[in-house]
């Protein structure tokens, strides 16, 4: 038997005795308590996010354009200019979807990270479905973000199948709370998405150290297509990392937040975007139960909360929960 949150072998009172948090527990004493609904669009709108990260001082990628409407696509190429390396991402999409990534440029020959060549006009297509709504949450019409391409830090050598791996750290009430690695595989078409066959690294808050990992909710020791020893994955930067994810509480004012971050080779994190729904997976991915560390920060006081510093408040986090 194998649940429905990746731990084999439990029933529904093991699953409660190890502090594992479900749908509707994490819906309903969480999300809809803590996360105001008119703050979502601080975080479900992509380029809300990134213009607020830098009015708040916060690094994210460097934005170089966006087009609006169907009668700004020709701008395009202004916008692409001479940048050889760059993603198109909607504004409003979920779950990867819609987003290109290009590593390499001929003229009006783009190549993705998988070697597959785009023209121009296929690019010109894509922002147009974009625009229209083909990736966007409930099909809304949408905006098209093109931004810089993230360069593939060396410490993750071997660890991620073409694409760049992110890490997610969920914080509560802007603690830290617990953290994961999503490394691309073959299988996640280079993407970092669990679902779609991403391996998740369960990260040790206090060094930036692997703990375990998983691959469709079962144990894995090394990555499926390179073969190199997940237990060897340490996160470099991971204090500056930790109080960026910290930072993102003051910024969103959302209580329950996953923050994804990634690792540039030359600008060190950057907030890739922020989630007011963060999924569960990052609980089998640690093999440990979000419920205990969520209660103890909901035990401290409000006084206490407030008037702590975003380093007091990850130094908490790694005292606590490391």
């Amino acid at each position: 038997m194998k649940s429905l949150f990746g731990f084999p072998f439990c029933t529904p009172s093991q699953l409660h005795s190890a502090g594992i948090v479900g749908m509707n527990q994490r819906n309903g004493r969480y999300i809809a308590r803590y996360n105001r609904r008119e703050l979502y669009p601080r975080v479900d709108d992509k380029l809300k996010t990134k213009l607020l990260a830098k009015e708040f001082g916060l690094n994210v990628p460097e934005l170089y354009g966006v087009v609006e409407h169907q009668s700004e696509v020709k701008k395009l190429y202004k916008v692409l200019g001479d940048h050889k390396q760059f993603v198109i991402k909607p504004t409003q999409g979920s779950a990867g979807k819609g987003i290109m990534v290009i590593n390499d440029r001929d003229g009006d020959l783009f190549y993705k990270a998988s070697g597959d060549v785009q023209t121009y006009s296929e690019l010109h297509r894509h922002v147009s479905n974009t625009l229209s709504g083909l990736y966007s949450l409930g099909g809304r019409r949408d905006k098209t973000m093109i931004e810089y391409a993230i360069k593939f830090s060396e410490a993750f050598e071997g660890f991620s199948y073409q694409g760049v791996p992110d890490i997610r750290v969920v914080t509560f009430l802007g603690y830290p709370v617990m953290a994961m690695m999503r490394l691309s595989t073959k299988a996640s078409d280079g993407k970092a998405n669990l679902h779609q066959g991403a391996v998740g690294v369960g990260i040790d808050l206090m060094t930036g150290r692997a703990r375990s990992a998983v691959q469709y909710g079962r144990p894995v020791l090394e990555h499926p297509d390179t073969g190199r020893n997940l237990h060897e994955l340490v996160v470099p930067e991971w204090e500056e990392l930790m109080q960026l994810a910290a930072r993102t509480y003051e910024m969103t004012e959302l209580g329950y937040l996953g923050a994804d971050i990634v690792l540039d080779k030359e600008l060190g994190p950057l907030i890739l975007e922020l989630n007011a729904r963060p999924g569960l997976a990052i609980q089998v991915a640690n093999n440990a139960g979000l419920l205990p560390r969520l209660k103890r920060v909901e035990a401290l006081s409000r006084r206490d909360r407030v008037l702590s510093t975003v380093e007091a408040r990850v130094g908490f986090s790694q005292k606590h929960f490391a």
